[in-house]
């Protein structure tokens, strides 16, 4: 009886598992049919025209109608941030950069990324040095600061080939 019990309950706790997971398993993707003489533009629009999406005024790409056209380019390697207070490491900040360009520019992003990354590292040593990461280092006006200053180094290291940088990991870890 001793051994039998463990059994039992291995044999019910990996019932239990598989009850769980095909119970909680997500819906099937929906299987969307693209005309094989056509675009697919009239199907897109039936489409989303059944689903009754709505417009949103506020929504940046109907605004610019390039947006479509940009590309997001990830930079490799995260960025690591000493964050020094009397010639003492407090904490290492840790962020995630991709910058926003015209299409087909991807190529020329990373041809010239080492550069990219002196620019950006450079600013963002100086925004540690000033403070910018103590505290509540996420807050909208901080991280506003940080973004713009990356926006000018981007520009000043690349040209008009970058239309924005954006920061999208960031974390803090004190030592």
């Amino acid at each position: 009886m001793k051994k039998l019990l463990p059994i039992l309950l291995a044999l019910i706790g990996v019932g239990a598992g598989i009850g769980a997971g095909v119970m909680l398993r997500p819906p099937p993707a929906e299987v969307v049919e693209i005309q094989p003489c056509g675009d697919g533009t009239e199907m897109a629009k039936a489409a989303s025209h059944d689903e009754g999406e709505a417009k949103d005024d506020g929504d940046e790409d109907a605004a610019d109608p390039d947006a479509a056209l940009r590309e997001y380019v990830k930079l490799n390697n995260q960025f690591v941030v000493p964050v020094v207070t009397e010639s003492k490491v407090e904490a290492l900040v840790v962020l995630s950069l991709s910058v926003e360009v015209g299409p087909g520019q991807k190529e020329q992003v990373y041809a010239r990324e080492p550069k990219l990354r002196d620019a950006f590292l450079q600013v963002l040593f100086d925004h540690a040095n000033m403070g910018g990461f103590r505290g509540a280092f996420t807050n909208a006006n901080n991280m506003d600061v940080l973004r713009n200053a990356l926006n000018e180094a981007a520009h000043k290291a690349i040209g008009d080939t970058i239309s924005d940088v954006l920061i999208t990991e960031i974390a803090r870890q004190d030592v």
